[in-house]
């Protein structure tokens, strides 16, 4: 019996890139030219399952598509994936379904394929790679350079070098053409590529890979959030890693490891923190709950499943999913937890493996006992942030407040919505934080890697022994607010609280965070990567008429003002023969002068970001 899903979105099963990429190839160039019509079209087509575990996609009166997904669930050969046409195995439908579902993690290799290198540090196992290298900043030159290295080892072989100079060019073809004009052909073949590095021992670069397509996908995702600074970071790990090793780098962490789970040698200690509700591509929702352990560590109960926002809102008070754990998110989130045999993914999350067990333990107040720690580099996965703030102000649906170090005021800083979907509660409780100015909280979110000095707070919480006006939550909060589930009320907030300005703020004046010059280099990496190529070229035609690289160059950052300035200059500048037409492409040195730019901003950015936070 096939019961059909709930969701609106497609939700299939992941496919290994292999599969996509060599569907994609057995089509004729006709065929091909319609692979992304039929890919949209998808979007509202229902898929049923049968009680075998296999999935079924009516594709037309004549055609429909069954996936049959291996013991993982996941699509592993191109034989688990079937359609009724005649035209099957090389035909629209089946290719469209595939290159419609989610690309599978990149996993342990299989019997024949070379195994990974180990990672060289426990700290791998969390980032996506080392911070790129400041000598990645000339501008003069067609390629960044590669003479900077963190170790040494032996040099990539033959193979390995061609198998990064083949994906680094499906990564510039990417960046060429701008991630809005990129389709599922152009993505296939990015696969493609990935599969000949995981052959080649390629771990990293594979992973790279990957990301991208996920990223390029969302972005393709109407329902999916506009994050264009995941994109550039996608991209700029790529062409960095895929670049220094075509050039036969010898660092051995450019070859990178098959991360797996990690079983600790000793029980956890862990003490809840927040929830925070997820909303992913592909109609999918749900709930992370955030602990942290005796030694400082960030720990995560993750419970992500297809229903969207709607499953998201309804995940802040669903069970724990975590053996035969008997408790609900909202509860231990306020709570602690004690894990004997823990499994551990390289991300942090916590696995409901065989032989895990958890017990119910007390928690304690996070505004004493959260680690405060400064904004990741670049390549690394973001640790949550705690700081005391002053509400000054509403601005539109964020908030501006000045940080605190006891008394002593800090810098301006915004607070953003973590989360903007409507069905969730992170932009009303701002809207009512920012209508308290003189409030004093205790803040914990994720530093905004795109601009340092915005905040996303994900919880907040009263500030004890100040003598200022500070929130007064329920006993059962535990002494904090979830931004996404709990409704911050009138009530919570001191009586007589009067909306006027805090005597922190002159008269007339508007405190705004500094806005640096460096955000017009951004604007142009960011435009480079949407737009693609012709985008870049936009500040060269029309001679810089907004005067970004001169404000650049005003505010300190004259590498900064060259980069902007030669990055334009090489898109725009384009080789023509004798009757005006394109002749040859120097599609290498455009993403070779993109990296370094993308590459010194990371770096600078990391820099400002460190100075603000730890200063």
């Amino acid at each position: 019996m096939t019961r059909p899903r709930p969701d609106t979105a497609p939700a299939l099963p992941p496919v290994a890139p292999e599969v996509v990429a060599a569907a994609v190839e057995s089509l004729t160039t006709r065929l091909r030219g319609r692979l992304d019509a039929a890919v949209a079209a998808l979007a509202a087509t229902p898929v049923g399952t049968a009680d075998d575990g296999t999935y079924g996609i009516q594709c037309g009166v004549d055609a429909r598509v069954t996936l049959t997904p291996g013991p993982s669930g996941t699509i592993t050969t191109p034989d688990q994936a079937r359609c009724t046409c005649l035209l099957s195995p090389r035909c629209l439908h089946r290719t469209a379904v595939l290159a419609a579902a989610p690309v599978a993690e990149a996993g342990p290799p299989a019997a024949g394929e070379p195994a990974a290198a180990p990672a060289r540090s426990a700290d791998r196992a969390t980032a996506t790679g080392p911070a790129p290298s400041t000598a990645l900043t000339s501008s003069t030159g067609p390629a960044p350079s590669t003479a900077r290295t963190s170790s040494t080892g032996p040099a990539p072989s033959a193979g390995q070098v061609r198998a990064a100079a083949d994906l680094w060019t499906a990564g510039a073809a990417v960046l060429a053409a701008g991630v809005t004009a990129v389709g599922a052909v152009q993505r296939a073949e990015v696969l493609r590529a990935a599969h000949t590095a995981r052959l080649a021992g390629l771990h990293r670069a594979e992973e790279a890979a990957l990301d991208v397509v996920r990223r390029v996908r969302a972005a393709h995702d109407p329902d999916s959030p506009r994050r264009t600074g995941e994109v550039v970071a996608a991209l700029r790990e790529l062409l960095l890693v895929t670049h220094r090793l075509r050039a036969a780098d010898p660092d051995p962490e450019l070859i990178g490891g098959v991360r797996h789970p990690h079983r600790p040698d000793r029980p956890l200690r862990l003490y809840g923190v927040c929830r925070e509700p997820v909303v992913e591509p592909g109609g999918r929702g749900g709930v992370v709950t955030r602990l942290v352990g005796d030694d400082g560590r960030w720990y995560a109960l993750r419970d992500v499943r297809p229903g969207g926002a709607g499953r998201a809102r309804r995940a802040g008070t669903a069970h724990v999913t975590l053996r035969s754990f008997l408790s609900d998110h909202e509860r231990l989130s306020r709570a602690g937890l004690v894990v004997t045999g823990a499994v551990v993914a390289p991300d942090g999350s916590l696995l409901a493996e065989p032989g895990v067990r958890a017990t119910f333990a007390a928690g304690r107040p996070w505004t004493d006992d959260v680690p405060a720690t400064a904004p990741a580099g670049p390549g690394q996965a973001p640790s949550p942030t705690v700081c005391t703030v002053e509400i000054l102000a509403a601005d539109g649906e964020g908030v501006l407040v000045r940080a605190l170090t006891g008394d002593t005021p800090g810098p301006v800083l915004r607070l953003a919505p973590a989360h903007r979907h409507p069905a969730l509660a992170h932009t009303a409780n701002l809207r009512r934080l920012g209508a308290c100015p003189g409030l004093r909280v205790r803040v914990l979110g994720r530093v905004d890697p795109e601009r340092a000095t915005t905040l996303r707070p994900l919880a907040v919480g009263p500030v004890s022994g100040s003598g200022a006006p500070t929130l007064a939550l329920p006993e059962e909060w535990r002494g904090r607010a979830d931004l996404g589930y709990d409704r911050l009320r009138d009530d919570h907030f001191p009586s007589g609280a009067a909306p006027c300005p805090p005597p922190s703020l002159l008269p007339g004046t508007a405190a705004r965070p500094a806005d640096p010059p460096l955000r017009h280099l951004r604007d142009l990496v960011e435009l480079a990567v949407t737009g693609g190529r012709r985008a870049a070229a936009e500040p060269a035609r029309t001679g810089d008429r907004d005067g970004r690289a001169a404000a650049l160059r005003r505010g300190g950052f004259a590498t900064g003002a060259d980069l902007f300035a030669a990055l334009g200059a090489v898109a725009a500048r384009r080789s023509r023969d004798a009757f005006g037409r394109l002749a040859g492409d120097d599609q290498d040195h455009y993403a070779a002068q993109w990296l370094a730019t993308a590459v010194y901003l990371a770096g600078t950015e990391a820099a400002l970001g460190r100075a603000l936070w730890q200063g």
